[in-house]
């Protein structure tokens, strides 16, 4: 199960950085097991630029285009150093984010993509959206018990800008 946790109000018609971080840990750890990368763990951080620039500033309108910084660490099964980083330009119900994004294990770039997860699934009409199962991996097809992920987002507002 995975917990996400913000501090401070974001706006609604635009993207929220906990849920792109969230959605970027859940759709990476998955793209990363898909090029055959044994996961540990993997925790990411996002900020939406311009979120909380000035009090009086107006929400971005559904049609602005924000962009997030994400930034993700993790470690593999044999100790390796992961990271995921880049820009993130749309994140869809948990289900996607898009953008322009580079994993790396230890100083090997393992992936390169402008979107992971599925944006063109249905959206869940209930709630959250769980995180799904890898691949059959070693243990005879799924089912076997996998470590928590847990995401923590810190989002600071600076009166009168950064």
């Amino acid at each position: 199960m995975a917990v996400a946790s913000a501090v401070a109000c974001e706006p609604i018609d635009g993207m929220n950085s906990a849920s792109v971080a969230l959605t970027t840990d859940r759709t990476g750890t998955g793209a990363l097991e898909g090029k055959g990368v044994d996961v540990r763990w993997l925790n990411c951080t996002a900020e939406v630029e311009g979120v909380g620039a000035t009090p009086s500033s107006p929400s971005p309108s559904a049609s602005a285009r924000q962009v997030a910084q994400v930034d993700c660490r993790g470690r593999t099964v044999g100790g390796k150093d992961i990271t995921l980083a880049g820009k993130v330009t749309k994140e869809v119900n948990g289900l996607c984010v898009r953008g322009d994004l580079t994993g790396r294990v230890g100083d090997r770039t393992v992936l390169q993509a402008d979107g992971l997860g599925d944006c063109d699934a249905a959206p869940s009409t209930g709630g959250a959206t769980p995180p799904t199962k890898g691949g059959g991996g070693g243990n005879g097809g799924g089912g076997g018990a996998r470590p928590t992920v847990t995401v923590t987002v810190t989002v600071i507002e600076y009166p009168g800008g950064k």
